[in-house]
């Protein structure tokens, strides 16, 4: 797969931006799990940070390489396009999910904040990891 090198190094940052949010998730779920509320603010705030750059750094790259295609064959196909297509979904719908519970928890709402947080923390950890998953299987494990 032939990409400009001038873009060549946006899907590695893509990538490691999605892997920072899976930490960052990871580490602020066991933060507020301990009572640790500030680090927990300020690790969940560093994952919408992380999230938002990946957005941003993700559109400027398709904008100027367009769709890259899967070059996999046989089962790969189809393990790998059930990914991308729940990654994709869910990818839309936790947009405005992360964008209520964060606003709820800076109003300190926490009770609802909590409440809708338990559908959010789980979505977006999908989309996260996975979106690390189809990276490494369009540029790496089934590249041609």
């Amino acid at each position: 797969m032939s990409v400009s090198p001038q873009y060549a190094i946006f899907p590695v940052i893509n990538a490691s931006l999605n892997g920072a949010s899976t930490v960052l998730l990871l580490t602020g779920r066991w933060f507020i799990s301990k009572g640790r509320v500030a680090a927990h603010r300020a690790a969940m705030i560093t994952a919408v940070v992380t999230s938002t750059l990946f957005l941003t750094s993700y559109l400027y790259y398709h904008a100027h390489v367009g769709s890259v295609r899967f070059q996999g064959t046989g089962w790969s196909r189809p393990v790998y396009f059930t990914v991308l297509i729940s990654h994709v979904i869910l990818a839309v719908v936790i947009v405005p999910l992360v964008l209520v519970t964060l606003t709820r928890a800076l109003r300190e709402r926490f009770d609802r904040h909590r409440a809708i947080a338990r559908w959010t923390f789980p979505l977006w950890l999908y989309v996260s990891v996975t979106g690390v998953l189809v990276y490494f299987m369009l540029y790496h494990w089934f590249a041609v």
